[in-house]
């Protein structure tokens, strides 16, 4: 699990999300672009990163690369003596913790993958959501649970994303936003990139591409060749009846769903060592209507 959802997160808001118009006269849905999601286990491991990193720049098409926060912050956190309250599991962003999480996430982690990306020959700008008032949100506010400066996203400004990524620019984004009163969110990687997808549909054809630890959805989570290679609308309601879906993966295939339900075209969940396999359908699970 990556640092970034522990501390307190994850998705929780279910409101309507506001997304800026795209630029007039642009060709709606005839481009193809993936929006990729890695987290700890590629990020907190140097070798799968440079392999991945190496792979992702060999992708023709538009791209935007969304990153979790790894153990950097909870090693730094220890270091420094910054103690870190848990509620349900979860960790508090508390004030301290935030300048912290934004040092690792927005500092460390984005720029050393973009650096990385450019020495691959792959141009790219690194990116916090109050860079370009890219993506704003509001502090979780909850009558239960206090999980401090965590944001949940209010809108996406489609004009900025389009407008770099019609210069063939990358994107790499850091799961950081901001409430455009001078504060600084932390936010989930996995909601980042689903709502960063959802917004961009109406102007390319978005591929949504979930990577973790696992091959793809298992049918038996300690079996990896249990992959189930294809889920549409009806498979998932049958699997998730007979129980057939571990738990953990629920939430996840949910998201994925409100996704495509939104737009987007494929929801692609795997291996962020098999990138390219991913893309191209021959690896993972891909999900669909």
């Amino acid at each position: 699990m990556e640092d970034n959802i522990l501390y307190g997160a994850g998705p929780v808001s279910s409101q309507k999300v506001e997304y800026s118009p795209s630029i007039a006269g642009s060709n709606e849905g005839n481009e193809e672009l993936f929006v990729i999601k890695i987290g700890g286990n590629i990020i907190d491991d140097e070798e799968k990163l440079l392999s991945f990193l190496k792979d992702f720049a060999t992708i023709s098409s538009k791209k935007i690369l969304v990153h979790g926060g790894g153990r950097l912050a909870t090693k730094m956190a220890e270091q420094l003596g910054i103690s870190q309250q848990l509620i349900e599991g979860r960790r508090i962003t508390d004030a301290e913790t935030l300048k912290l999480v934004t040092m690792v996430y927005a500092g460390y982690i984005n720029k050393n993958i973009v650096v990385l990306l450019q020495s691959y020959n792959c141009n790219v700008i690194g990116l916090t959501g109050a860079d370009g008032n890219a993506i704003q949100a509001h502090k979780r506010n909850l009558p239960e649970i206090d999980y401090g400066f965590v944001g949940d996203i209010d809108s996406v400004n489609t004009i900025l994303f389009q407008t770099l990524l019609d210069k063939n620019i990358s994107l790499v984004i850091a799961p950081l936003t901001h409430d455009k009163n001078g504060q600084l969110l932390n936010t989930n990687a996995d909601t980042i990139a689903q709502e960063i997808s959802k917004a961009l549909s109406r102007i390319y054809n978005v591929k949504l591409i979930y990577s973790f630890e696992k091959s793809g959805v298992l049918k038996n989570a300690d079996d990896e060749s249990t992959v189930i290679n294809k889920i549409d609308t009806n498979i998932y309601k049958e699997l998730k009846g007979s129980g057939a879906i571990f738990a953990g993966m629920i939430p996840k295939l949910d998201n994925a769903f409100a996704a495509i339900d939104s737009g987007v075209k494929k929801v692609i969940i795997g291996k962020a060592e098999n990138i390219l396999q991913l893309i191209k359908g021959e690896s993972g699970t891909t999900i669909s209507n």
